[in-house]
């Protein structure tokens, strides 16, 4: 079975469970007059809406790529997941209001047996249902599964209180009923807060995993005829589709076809281990003795800028008399253009028959 398949069933699965436990709860809550337990079965309403916009969005993002979007249509799962936060953020914006007017003015709930024995299967299954479903989100590298999982889960603590509060006014005949849909709508509106800024990380851009780059970087450097890859460069398109790039240094003694056979075989080995479509650049490198005093020159340049994080692609040209490397900069540098203005002027002092050409990278992957 496919993962999209696989998504969708859990889903509808999970669409099942949340109606039958909405239908329960809403009744208990109407009979009882429970503000609590009526707000636990509207958060199951939301749940079971979510699984719904999450079939949506697997089934979407599943289509083929086409001319207009080349890179598939993956990222519409992150932009599902918006959707349902915005459902579950209104539900609870609505439910504070409700649990606060009940606060206001109380009314007192009346529970039975049955309805106590309701809640506490209710608390039970969402619990492990939420354990299950966020197993298999992990599994199944789905984002929207985990994170249903973690909400049905954090239902279950939910629910426990609505228990607990219910079996206090039982026995007890205290109401706690607005304090307990107050806490719960804080919670539903935390978690669709949470699903926004996750979201919209994922739509917006983030820095990948720096595990996956090390142990790319590791794969790429195990070639003896590598001396470093730099500019690693990762775009998500969606759960599965993951397109990198980079540049590996070599010797400049290298013909064009050991270059071509090199990459090849290095694009097909990252694929083939990590699933990231790698398309490889070239820096050439050159070690005669000139040209390393001069590197060895240029880098005591660059200690003086400590906001400087790394320089590679360094090269050497004799025949065109020019010295060409790119540099780093942290985030926190603002005023990168100038600091690079400053080291080309020393390096010119220095070196003053060479052209300097310099390129500003950006620190994209990995840890410098």
């Amino acid at each position: 079975m496919s993962r999209s398949k696989k998504i969708v069933k859990i889903s509808i699965l999970g669409i099942l469970v949340n109606l039958i436990l909405v239908a329960f709860k809403a009744l208990v809550g109407i009979l009882a007059n429970s503000i609590s337990i009526i707000l636990d079965a509207v958060n199951n309403f939301t749940d079971a809406l979510s699984s719904i916009v999450t079939i949506v969005g697997v089934k979407l993002a599943g289509k083929k790529p086409d001319k207009k979007h080349p890179f598939g249509h993956g990222r519409i799962e992150y932009f599902s997941a918006v959707i349902v936060a915005i459902v579950v953020l209104v539900t609870g914006v609505m439910a504070l209001k409700e649990s606060i007017e009940k606060i206001i003015q109380p009314e007192d709930a009346d529970y039975s047996v049955i309805s106590l024995i309701v809640v506490a299967v209710a608390v039970l299954v969402k619990f492990f249902f939420g354990h299950f479903v966020k197993k298999q989100g992990k599994e199944l590298n789905s984002k929207s599964l985990v994170a249903s999982g973690v909400d049905a889960i954090s239902d279950a603590a939910l629910s426990l209180s609505v228990l607990i509060g219910a079996i206090i006014s039982f026995f007890w005949h205290v109401s706690l009923e607005g304090y307990i849909g107050a806490i719960i709508a804080v919670m539903i509106i935390r978690t669709a807060v949470e699903i926004l800024r996750d979201s919209a990380n994922d739509l917006i851009g983030t820095r990948v995993d720096n595990a996956l780059v090390e142990k790319m970087k590791k794969v790429i450097c195990g070639y003896p005829e590598i001396e470093g890859v730099y500019d690693i460069a990762v775009h998500n398109y969606g759960p599965n589709k993951i397109i990198a790039s980079a540049h590996m240094q070599v010797g400049d003694t290298l013909r064009t076809r050991d270059i071509h056979k090199l990459s090849r075989k290095v694009e097909v080995d990252i694929y083939e281990k990590f699933g990231v479509i790698l398309t490889l650049g070239v820096y050439a490198s050159n070690d005669d003795g000139k040209s390393k005093a001069i590197k060895q020159s240029i880098e005591k340049i660059l200690k003086d800028y400590p906001t400087l994080l790394q320089m590679h692609g360094f090269y050497v040209d004799e025949v065109e008399k020019t010295i060409s490397f790119d540099l780093v900069f942290s985030f926190e540098e603002e005023k990168a253009t100038e600091k690079v203005r400053e080291i080309k002027k020393k390096i010119r002092e220095k070196y003053s028959d060479y052209q300097v050409a310099v390129i500003i990278d950006v620190d994209t992957a990995g840890e410098y």
